[in-house]
């Protein structure tokens, strides 16, 4: 079956299409893809991942379905809501 990885760092977001066994799970897919190779600073033993924007808890055991996207996230730089407090300050004058 046919899916996809996906990473992106504020410069640069790739996308690799890969076929999987029928039974394949999101980290096999993450392993096959190499997205590794491409961006080194990835360990997939630790990397948060999901599929479709939906956070998978054990991506070592969550099975793909034909045509999902595996992504791969990088931690939180700052927290999201001292973000929103940053920005509106900022909006504000």
């Amino acid at each position: 079956m046919e899916v996809e990885v996906a990473y992106a760092t504020p410069e640069r977001q790739i996308i690799i299409p890969v076929k999987v066994a029928a039974k394949a799970t999101v980290y096999d897919a993450a392993v096959q893809s190499g997205i590794a190779v491409e961006f080194p600073e990835i360990d997939l033993e630790t990397v948060s991942m999901g599929v479709f924007g939906k956070v998978v808890k054990n991506p070592k055991n969550h099975p793909l379905r034909e045509g999902d996207r595996v992504e791969l996230y990088r931690p939180l730089t700052i927290d999201p809501k001292q973000a929103r407090l940053n920005r509106a300050r900022k909006a504000a004058g």
